[in-house]
């Protein structure tokens, strides 16, 4: 184990998969693997995004203050395809192995294990919850608040979200948002506003900014 390098664990399910069906949960997992190789960029490094158990998924984080931020985005790729897709997310930051393989089911590890095991916890207890960082007080009340605003996202606002969520684009103008989608300047503003786009950046910024682990 490398005591020096932290790293944050990711374990989801899909949420409701069996009313889903076979193709539709195909669908998700292209979309939350697209959401994966598409964080690489801001996040430095592979999410190594797995596949398991037929509608659970793996990734991980390298740089924890980041696991919030990629958590919303796991979530808007999934918002984005309709109303009825959506995840459960269990997180925990843990020291990171010596080598992290491709496929994580390949893996373990206390991390990985307290994961799955947050994973477990959302889906026993409170219904209304879907997302959980264990043992991270801090992170894990950012995190609850995040999870239920962002369930509430329609599908046009999750695609606005999965853009601005990125680091490079967070700060990108209305008017350019505007011209990416072919919606007004107005539309755009709206459908923001009502998700929620500038308290759930300031949240991130604080939270991010708490955070020591790169």
């Amino acid at each position: 184990m490398n005591s020096d390098r932290r790293i944050t664990v990711l374990t989801g399910d899909l949420v409701g998969s069996v009313t889903l069906g076979p193709e539709k949960v195909e669908q998700a997992m292209a979309a939350l693997e697209t959401a994966a190789k598409g964080m690489e960029s801001w996040t430095g490094s592979p999410l190594r995004f797995t596949r398991h158990r037929g509608d659970g998924w793996q990734a991980v984080v390298e740089k924890p203050k980041l696991a919030i931020r990629a958590a919303l985005m796991f979530r808007a790729a999934l918002r984005s395809l309709g109303g009825e897709f959506d995840t459960y997310i269990g997180l925990a930051e843990g020291t990171s192995p010596d080598v992290i393989k491709t496929d994580l089911n390949k893996m373990t590890g206390a991390v990985f294990t307290l994961s799955g095991a947050a994973l477990e916890l959302i889906k026993a207890s409170n219904p209304s919850i879907r997302m959980d960082y264990r043992e991270a007080r801090t992170e894990n009340a950012t995190l609850i608040l995040a999870d239920h605003i962002s369930q509430s996202w329609t599908p046009t606002q999750a695609e606005l979200m999965r853009v601005v969520l990125s680091p490079q684009n967070e700060d990108m103008p209305y008017t350019e948002l505007a011209e990416i989608f072919g919606k007004s300047r107005q539309t755009i503003a709206k459908s923001l506003d009502a998700a929620g786009r500038d308290a759930f950046i300031m949240a991130l910024h604080s939270q991010e900014r708490e955070l020591t682990h790169d």
